[in-house]
């Protein structure tokens, strides 16, 4: 490396503001340069030379330090009022494409810095003129140029290939929760479980009329799930529904609304609203037959410390909630115990942009409330969540709820339009049987999904290394 010296952009670049309003520009035949990676147009230029053009403001923006892209650019060309040109005063000295592809590749460390700003976070011309980089014979920075666009052009290849295997995957595990809701994935099992007339077990029809009989929901657990136990860094209410003589009352009334909600008759689901073909013993339903209640979450500010945790919809990622980091909150006590969470009621998320986003409580502490943007199923007995859950992921049900959207700014989904979804019912040990092959079969696509990430994460590293080693000049 005795032949690359160290030197400063400001030494040997001129460094020039761009001129051109991007929101006023005139459309024309010449590339306008901005901060975003592709070109808009302008009929004016105002450079007619290479260039490595540098956004002046931050990319995030709301105070935060932020750059996206560098970009090089040759010809004649315009370029925003909000980017600098940093332009060579001798071609022969320093090649732009080198010192483009220097920068965007150590942007974060070298720039990003050296931007100032509480609210309008901004690079000064003033300050990239300080920056310095390691500056080889002019063939030795072509050879790297030529190198580098070599690699970007193969990462690209790269990503593309690991792109559509990760869609692959994806299709793969929509394929899996849609062939589970059309019975084939337990075809097999069918023919050595045979359909039993009369039989919930295997009889679907006759699961139904049990359904309809109004047996309370299993949510509804022993008085000993409503006592009160401390959460975390909480404090227990202690009134009367600690009591089996309320847990019995309640019992009693949720057992008579039950019945009453049933007796009202469902719309009957039509044959356009039956896609696919389901086999015997199979039945079509509408979620509010299959559930207790389906209930919008409290209007409730979080807090540090309080009686209840505060599940709210940004505490769901991915299908997992820290409990560690749930709020808490304060709510009246006397109403408390139609909103507790339990073991096998599921979440929906009723707007913003994870809307119809579903979240089954597999455990939760005790104490458990849930906030308004979201809305709870309550499933009755003989209904196998997990099931539900594999129905509320698939293709067939975002093709509903996405149907039923509303809202013009911020789409949004009520409990009626989830009360009126129409879904399969198997017989209960074919619920079961199709949750057991589930889990096997998604695991697998999680493993496959896992490998694809790994490889993209070994062919990044790998390039982001020859080019590091190339920058500092390192022989292998």
């Amino acid at each position: 490396m005795s032949e690359w010296k160290k030197v400063k952009i400001g030494d040997i670049c001129k460094i020039v503001k761009g001129t051109t309003g991007i929101a006023s520009a005139e459309p024309g035949q010449y590339p306008l340069v901005v901060t975003a990676e592709e070109r808009k147009t302008c009929s004016t230029y105002q450079f007619d030379c290479e260039a490595v053009c540098i956004p002046l403001v931050s990319s995030s923006g709301h105070g935060k330090k932020s750059l996206k892209n560098v970009h090089y650019q040759s010809g004649k060309f315009a370029l925003g009022t909000i980017l600098c040109a940093v332009i060579p005063n001798n071609p022969q000295e320093l090649d732009a494409r080198y010192l483009h592809q220097y920068l965007q590749f150590y942007k974060d460390i070298i720039l990003v810095p050296l931007m100032k700003g509480a609210a309008n976070v901004s690079l000064s011309m003033k300050d990239i003129a300080t920056v310095e980089f390691p500056l080889p014979p002019i063939d030795r920075q072509r050879e790297l140029s030529n190198l580098f666009v070599s690699l970007q052009e193969k990462q690209k290849e790269l990503s593309a290939e690991y792109e559509k295997q990760t869609d692959y995957a994806k299709l793969l595990r929509q394929n899996i929760l849609q062939e589970a809701i059309e019975g084939k994935l337990t075809a097999d099992w069918r023919k050595q479980n045979p359909v039993q007339k009369g039989n919930p077990d295997y009889d679907a029809e006759a699961l139904f009329e049990q359904i309809q009989k109004g047996e309370v929901s299993p949510s509804l657990q022993p008085a000993s799930q409503f006592s009160a136990t401390p959460s975390p860094r909480g404090k227990a209410p202690k009134t009367p529904e600690n009591s089996r003589e309320f847990f019995e009352e309640k019992l009693d009334s949720e057992r008579k609304r039950t019945n009453n909600a049933r007796s009202k008759s469902l719309a009957p689901i039509t044959d356009e609203e039956k896609t696919f073909e389901i086999p015997e013993g199979w039945k079509w339903v509408r979620l509010e037959s299959l559930s207790s209640d389906i209930l919008y979450g409290v209007s409730e500010s979080a807090k540090e410390n309080g009686k209840y945790k505060l599940l709210r919809i940004t505490d769901i990622q991915n299908n997992f909630v820290d409990w560690d980091t749930v709020p808490y909150t304060d709510f009246n006590d006397a109403k408390v115990n139609q909103y507790l969470l339990h073991k096998g009621n599921i979440l929906f998320a009723r707007t913003g942009g994870t809307v119809g986003k579903s979240y089954l409580v597999e455990q939760c502490p005790l104490n458990t409330i849930y906030a308004s943007y979201l809305i709870r199923v309550r499933l009755t007995e003989y209904i196998n969540s997990h099931f539900i859950k594999s129905f509320f992921e698939s293709p067939f049900y975002w093709r509903q709820i996405t149907d039923s959207l509303v809202g013009t700014g911020q789409p949004n989904c009520n409990g009626q339009k989830l009360a009126n979804l129409v879904l399969p019912l198997p017989p209960l040990k074919e619920q079961e049987e199709i949750v057991n092959k589930v889990e096997t079969l998604l695991a697998k696509v999680t493993t496959l999904e896992n490998q694809i990430q790994d490889r993209k994460s070994l062919s990044d590293k790998l390039i982001f290394g020859i080019i590091k080693d190339a920058f500092e000049e390192k022989k292998a």
